[in-house]
């Protein structure tokens, strides 16, 4: 039986918690094994007080979509401002060390996905900064990644493409947990914060989250099941384009298409690798998204079919579709350029990637996967190994 770090935290808080005061940053996958919210349960706790709630991008209850400025709202639960930690602008991302003014401890507990991009993990480290600032304990509950501890892949975020979808030098799969990643950002990352790690118990690295027991909760509303979770570390780089990722359907992430789009010779020309691409297969699909990309509009492209998830390489599967789209339509594949992650000076795909070399060689005749694939080994070596100092796991 698994019990999470919110489980060990109710359980015990004098053990893990310092004064009197609690803030919470949640969502609406912070429910503890009993299924009630973690609000609840420090709502109606008799030894430490709820003081204030915080909630990171998608709102507290998971409902607005991608880059979606959230405003405060109140709680219905505790009657509390839930105070947004995704603003208006690239500076309200981390936080003002005022809010913290009255709360002793800080507590994360919030259900990430194992990728890269994911803007959680990011609100906690810019978190664990305000705490340092203002001499506030952070609480780290520590939840399973949900498509294992062990497989990682992909290139390290160079430094001029540090953003809200890559802050540190993270490969696209990270095979980390929150409690790991906390560690990592705090120790290697020299935030040096008062920090609490409260680890789970029962969880091993191997393991999936169908596996766990515990019941899955869509973290944010384009994750809808662990299906999406496992071939998103690759498919995100969708967004850095003018293709539908199948935001809008109900298969997002795991479906692509554009109008423009012959889903059989795309099919086609993909299954030309399939030798590099194990634990895979692709399907001609047609869909249309009733918002986002080509909102009602008939997209036509694949879907990926995971046979093998042990097997299965997101990242590398993801660039074979997007060298196969450059190949058949050079012409229409087009990359996006508004505004990403309040970032307007770089491009989506650069900072989605972590670099520009994706986008600077995914038209020329030379590309290989192959070569791009080795290209990220000796940073993911060095990766691993850092990555090896903060496992808690094992």
């Amino acid at each position: 039986m698994i019990r999470t770090g919110i489980d060990h935290l109710i359980a015990q808080p004098e053990k893990y918690l310092t004064g009197k005061t609690v803030g919470l940053i949640v969502n609406h996958t912070s429910l503890a094994g009993d299924g009630r919210h973690s609000i609840e349960h420090f709502k109606s706790h008799s030894g430490f007080t709820l003081h204030s709630l915080f909630a990171p991008e998608h709102g507290l209850y998971g409902t607005a979509q991608d880059m979606i400025h959230i405003a405060d709202e109140i709680d219905p639960i505790s009657g509390l401002n839930i105070k947004s930690l995704y603003g208006k602008n690239e500076d309200s991302l981390i936080p003002d060390p005022a809010l913290l003014k009255g709360i002793d401890n800080l507590v994360f507990d919030i259900q990430d996905v194992g990728a890269r991009y994911y803007t959680f993990i990011y609100t906690m480290a810019n978190c664990m900064t305000i705490c340092k600032e203002a001499g506030v304990r952070m609480v780290v509950c520590d939840r399973p990644n949900p498509i294992n501890g062990t497989s990682i892949e992909g290139n390290l975020v160079g430094e001029p493409w540090r953003s809200f979808v890559g802050q540190y030098p993270l490969p696209n799969r990270h095979g980390m947990t929150v409690g790991e990643l906390a560690q990592l950002f705090n120790d290697h990352f020299n935030i040096h914060c008062d920090l609490t790690i409260i680890p789970m118990t029962g969880w091993s690295r191997e393991m999936w989250y169908d596996q766990t027991g515990m019941v899955w909760t869509p973290p944010s509303p384009n994750m809808p099941t662990l299906a999406t979770a496992t071939v998103y570390p690759g498919m995100c780089l969708i967004e850095g384009t003018l293709l539908s990722e199948g935001r809008g359907s109900t298969l997002p992430f795991e479906q692509i298409g554009a109008p423009f789009i012959d889903p059989h010779k795309l099919v086609a020309r993909l299954e030309k690798d399939s030798k590099l691409l194990p634990g895979v297969f692709f399907r001609p699909q047609y869909f249309k998204p009733m918002f986002q990309k080509h909102a009602g509009e008939v997209c036509a492209g694949a879907q990926f079919h995971v046979t093998d998830r042990e097997q299965f390489k997101p990242l590398l599967t993801t660039l074979a579709l997007l060298r196969a789209i450059a190949e058949i339509y050079s012409e229409q594949l087009q990359w996006r350029t508004e505004p990403y992650e309040y970032v307007s000076d770089r491009l989506a795909i650069d900072l989605l990637y972590g670099n520009e070399n994706l986008r600077e060689t995914i038209f020329k005749d030379d590309f290989s996967l192959t070569t791009l694939e080795e290209s990220w080994q000796e940073e993911l070596k060095s990766f691993s190994q850092l990555r090896q100092e903060y496992l808690i796991y094992f």
